[in-house]
């Protein structure tokens, strides 16, 4: 009797496996660079986010600070230094705020007034925080 060659099922079944193996071991790195890429990504735009606030709260006056930047801007409603909404959609999952607060250094008394103000900006990108940057401000 005359047999054909060919493969059998379970022959092609255990070829598939082992391709399927073989397949994810060799793209597994490259989806994780990109997710990696894509953290990267937020990181230098939450920093970039943090440092434009952290310049606007400089060159304000200095008995202003305070009273002007303690406050949120929640996700997609980030505002440049002209107070326009930031539309490009890279912000659209950004959110961050900024506290500022009046502080004394140790060889301050609390009888005279502070002489500087430490404003923190935190940045957020789906609620999670990608940037915080503090900067102490002196009169």
């Amino acid at each position: 009797m005359n047999r054909a060659k060919a493969f059998t099922l379970a022959e092609a079944t255990i070829a598939m496996v082992l391709l399927g193996i073989a397949a994810a071991g060799v793209l597994l790195p490259y989806a994780s660079g990109a997710a990696v890429r894509a953290d990267g990504v937020q990181r230098t735009l939450g920093a970039m986010l943090a440092n434009d606030l952290i310049e606007q709260i400089c060159v304000t006056p200095f008995d202003s600070i305070v009273a002007t930047y303690n406050y949120s801007e929640s996700q997609g409603q980030l505002k440049d230094s002209s107070g326009t909404t930031l539309t490009d959609s890279m912000y659209a999952n950004f959110s961050r705020n900024v506290i500022s607060q009046y502080v004394r250094v140790p060889q301050q008394s609390d009888t005279v007034a502070a002489t500087f103000v430490l404003a923190t900006v935190n940045v957020f990108y789906q609620g999670r925080t990608v940037a915080t940057l503090n900067r102490l401000i002196s009169e």
